[in-house]
């Protein structure tokens, strides 16, 4: 089973099954399909992380995030000593990071992959050499994302009309040079993207920017490491809870939010109770005012991962909440191994994507793949876009002269809410895998999702589509719209919540989960995804 946010790419996924593939070459194979057809969300332009479990419930996690070039300072984001604006920031060179995904790709396959390496990208190079039709959604993107998408003569001639308008809905899309690049990716392995003409023209193409030309040189694109990283695992109410370690946020701060929920009935209260999602917001609040202080690239920075997952610590926080009412005021606690670091407000993105494969050995597996916004930094080499990913990165980088956990070095890698988790049941069997899209909403999307299939009994796709409440810190609460919530909002002011926003939320996960004796697959109804079983 596979199931990925756009049918071309679970269908590549599907395909690789059917060879006899593993769960990891589907997932490598819909990352190169998505390369092609998803170019506003993920690709071989950016980064991701893979968590995998096979049939016995061994979890590794494997850590493709981007890294900053050896010349970036804490300050990479000033002009004439101001930071610029995310805005400003975003398009061009300053945001690149050295691209990750195929050195991760590199190191699963070596560990978890059946087929050879060449067979992954023949889905994709038939994607990008014959052509795909621009759906609808595709279309939105491409006229929502115009000042990143058409920034360079290239992405404007695959994707824009001469008037700088997107391609219509219809147009069988073509990607001549991106088909002639994996070709030689397949037949020249991992290494050569890391060297020789595509590192120089990455290089070049980042020093050269038309906007924020920034320095990267081929010693910091050769120079990149995928890693694995220790699985970051908990238990709540009897299900074992695994996901994706420093620089991710995501398996602390998902952890974090279901366990200060474990003290109370969530299933009695139900999915249609304000008090429920009362309770919701209160834990993401805790929890995300420690992720805005302590997380970060644990390379770089001593990030407290025991301390932040410790059920005593995390059962001190849930003391702080309420039923009955809303915290004024909510701040990072101070948990076991805590250094001295200042937290740091949110950014946003949008160009990110989940899919999740599961092979007839039982392994499975859950990646996020992601070139931060929309089209990335709109920069294109051999027609793939490159991120933007050093945006997620605190621009400024302290706070009252105290340096935060997620500001700006050479070599280091920015904090991500990136979050592929895999939930075990109380018989140790994998009972879902999930992952979702959506900058910092992505912990939120996966920790209701687990709530919805562990507390409220619903499917996984159910749980998918429950609506979101979103609450990163403050006093904000911000309620997806045209979801069926609105009846709760009533009940959450009486309980405090006074400053709630309504509005779209750019929400977009997937999921596969063993039931009655096998897997069923889950996709977003928000998105183009599908579920293909092979």
């Amino acid at each position: 089973m596979v199931s990925a946010a756009d049918p071309r790419a679970a269908e590549a996924g599907a395909e690789i099954l059917r060879q006899g593939g593993s769960a990891t070459d589907a997932e490598l194979a819909i990352l190169l399909a998505l390369t092609v057809v998803e170019p506003q969300s993920s690709g071989i332009g950016g980064g991701g992380f893979l968590v995998h479990s096979d049939a016995r419930g061994n979890v590794e996690t494997f850590d493709g995030r981007e890294v900053a070039p050896m010349a970036a300072t804490p300050t990479w984001f000033y002009v004439d000593g101001q930071p610029m604006s995310f805005d400003q920031a975003q398009p061009g060179g300053r945001s690149v990071g050295v691209p990750g995904n195929v050195r991760m790709m590199a190191l699963a396959h070596a560990k978890h992959g059946k087929l050879p390496w060449k067979a992954l990208f023949e889905p994709a190079i038939r994607l990008a050499r014959d052509g795909f039709i621009l759906s609808p959604r595709g279309h939105r993107m491409l006229a929502g994302g115009a000042e990143t998408g058409a920034l360079t003569a290239a992405g404007r001639a695959i994707y824009y009309q001469a008037d700088g308008t997107p391609k219509p809905v219809g147009t069988r899309i073509t990607n001549p040079a991106l088909a002639s690049f994996l070709a030689q990716l397949a037949e020249r392995g991992p290494d050569s993207f890391y060297v020789g003409p595509n590192a120089q023209a990455i290089a070049a193409t980042v020093t050269g920017a038309p906007r924020n030309a920034a320095p990267m040189t081929v010693g910091d694109i050769a120079a990149y490491d995928a890693k694995q990283r220790v699985p970051v695992c908990g238990t709540y109410r009897g299900y074992r809870i695994c996901g994706m370690g420093p620089p991710s946020s995501g398996a602390t701060t998902v952890f974090a939010i279901l366990k200060q929920l474990e003290r109370f009935d969530m299933k009695a209260l139900g999915k249609d109770d304000p008090t429920a999602w009362h309770l919701f917001i209160e834990s993401t609040r805790l929890a995300y005012a420690d992720r805005g202080r302590y997380l970060g690239d644990s390379d770089f920075v001593q990030v407290p991962v025991a301390g932040l997952t410790d059920p005593q610590y995390l059962a001190k926080r849930s003391a702080l909440i309420s039923p009955d009412g809303t915290m004024a005021a909510v701040s990072a606690g101070t948990p076991a191994g805590a250094p001295q670091l200042a937290s740091a407000p949110e950014q946003a993105e949008h160009g990110t994507s989940n899919f999740v494969a599961a092979d007839s050995e039982g392994n499975i597996a859950s990646l996020t793949s992601t070139i931060e916004s929309s089209y990335g930094s709109g920069l294109m080499v051999s027609g793939y876009y490159l991120n933007n990913e050093l945006t997620d990165f605190n621009i400024v980088p302290d706070a009252n002269g105290v340096p935060t956990a997620n500001r700006v070095e050479g070599g280091k890698r920015p904090r991500s809410s990136m979050s592929p988790t895999i939930v075990f049941g109380p018989d140790g069997r994998v009972r879902l895998a999930v992952g979702a899209a959506g900058g910092s909403t992505i912990i939120t999307q996966v920790a209701k999702a687990i709530v919805g299939v562990i507390d409220w009994d619903l499917s996984a796709q159910d749980a998918i589509a429950l609506p979101l409440v979103y609450a990163p810190g403050g006093s904000t609460v911000y309620i997806e719209a045209g979801n069926g919530l609105n009846a709760i909002i009533p009940g959450l002011k009486a309980l405090g919540h006074s400053d709630i926003q309504v509005g779209d939320l750019y929400l977009k996960a997937n999921a596969v989960e063993w039931k009655n004796g096998h897997w069923v697959g889950a996709a977003d109804p928000r998105s183009e995804g599908v579920a293909v079983q092979q």
